[in-house]
């Protein structure tokens, strides 16, 4: 287990425990806690500002067993694979791999690719990340304009723990892996997104936006909550 604190300083026990665990040195925290990022796929240690490394890491491998029962329920990470069925935008398409295909087609309820098999699941996740960034651009432009609102930059980020975010500057962030979600899903994280272009918080007006755009966002909000960490799957 490589253990790395926010100071820099590096701990190696990975003959001791079997898995890498993330650490997080806060001056808030009143104590040693665990937890386990269902996203990351990983533990995450938080120390209180004054523990000492020695102490820090007794406390890990006193709960070491609880750690491995931990993520060993979590589900398995995926990768894309050939005959594998998706949801883009919302439509359930199958993936078909064919060597002598060039460049990413959708047909007929495929997503057709070709090139060597070793490289699918990069290729796919490529498409579907150029996907998300034209159709969530065009749909982010579109919604800021319902509410008198303009948008600077759309970008596509890898996050693990965010779905979106919309900085004071007004550019906003997706997270790839929405492009799988269902179509009411995708245009509900465009909303709250939107939304932030107006009030920068989470106020009641904010909310009042929200629901304006999206009046069904608390279903949209709950499958996030119960079904999006199957999308973090794919890694």
């Amino acid at each position: 287990m490589k253990i790395t604190l926010l100071t820099g300083q590096t701990f190696n026990l990975q003959e001791k425990l079997g898995f890498e665990i993330k650490v997080i040195k806060s001056p808030l925290a009143k104590r040693l806690t665990l937890r386990i990022d269902e996203k990351a796929h990983i533990p995450v240690l938080t120390i209180p500002k004054y523990c000492s490394s020695k102490k820090a890491l007794a406390f890990v491998e006193s709960h070491h067993d609880w750690l491995q029962n931990m993520l060993a329920k979590l589900p398995p990470i995926k990768h894309f694979s050939n005959g594998e069925q998706i949801s883009i935008l919302g439509k359930k398409y199958i993936i078909l791999h064919r060597q002598e295909q060039r460049g990413v087609t959708i047909k007929d309820g495929f997503l057709i690719l070709g090139g060597n098999p070793e490289f699918l699941h990069r290729r796919v996740t490529d498409f579907l990340k150029k996907l998300a960034a034209k159709e969530l651009g065009q749909m982010s432009l579109s919604m800021a304009k319902k509410i008198g609102c303009t948008v600077n930059h759309v970008a596509i980020k890898d996050t693990k723990s965010r779905w979106g975010s919309c900085s004071s500057k007004k550019n906003i962030n997706y997270n790839w892996r929405i492009i799988m979600a269902p179509y009411e899903v995708i245009e509900y994280l465009v909303c709250h997104e939107v939304s932030h272009l107006a009030h920068q918080d989470h106020s009641e007006k904010f909310w009042q936006c929200v629901a304006t755009l999206c009046p069904q966002y608390k279903d949209c909000q709950h499958w996030l909550k119960v079904r999006g960490k199957e999308l973090y799957r794919y890694q």
